[in-house]
């Protein structure tokens, strides 16, 4: 009896946890911070987080877990490929003049987003809603579906802070692959490069404004 109240106390606890952390301070942000760049506030998490799994027994091997990555590389690239085939059509149907607008506007910037974007904002964003979720949360939502949806849920409300829905939807079912590959892989890398893989498409064929946190603020 006092093993199952402990058990229940504690599952009690992580998911009010869950709730206050992902979708709480997140909904603080969206309406105090709107417009401010989450970039500071995410690498700090990430000290904190990387603290806590090397902490906690997390197994080490899935901050990188290389070998990973070649077995699910063909899947991961003709997926791609198809929703590049999909976002491009759709831009040019519903948004024709911003089709590959950063890269014909902004070259440079473009590939500021082609180098920095996967080292400072993918790897930490893996970590948060794969590694320490997965890992923290598992207790309440178990390692199946229901630690897919909550971290597809949790990354796509997290888009909020932009400000549009495009983004928190487009996010959500992101997160979900992510989660489904994280999963299957345990490897923060093959997560990190599928999910850079997507961030670069969407900043490239006309969608970046839709992501771009400073554009909150216009």
């Amino acid at each position: 009896m006092t093993v199952d109240t402990g058990l229940t106390s504690r599952k009690a606890w992580l998911t009010a946890e869950f709730v206050t952390l992902f979708f709480g301070l997140t909904g603080l942000y969206a309406v105090f911070l709107r417009g401010v760049g989450p970039l500071p506030f995410l690498l700090v998490i990430t000290v904190g987080v990387v603290i806590y799994l090397r902490r906690t027994g997390f197994d080490r091997r899935s901050f990188w877990r290389v070998d990973a990555l070649r077995p699910a590389l063909p899947g991961i690239l003709a997926l791609w490929a198809v929703a590049a085939v999909v976002l491009v059509g759709a831009v040019a149907v519903f948004r024709p003049g911003s089709v590959f607008d950063l890269p014909r506007e902004q070259p440079l910037i473009w590939v500021l987003v082609l180098v920095f974007y996967p080292l400072v904002s993918v790897y930490p964003q893996e970590l948060l809603f794969r590694a320490f979720l997965f890992h923290r949360y598992a207790p309440v939502f178990g390692d199946g579906p229901r630690i897919i949806a909550a971290s597809a849920l949790a990354f796509g409300f997290a888009h909020f802070t932009v400000g549009n829905w495009v983004s928190v939807l487009l996010s959500t079912a992101a997160g979900a692959l992510f989660a489904i590959r994280y999963r299957h892989t345990r490897s923060l890398l093959t997560t990190s490069v599928e999910h850079a893989l997507y961030g670069i498409l969407v900043f490239t064929v006309g969608l970046g404004d839709f992501f771009y946190h400073g554009a909150a603020a216009g």
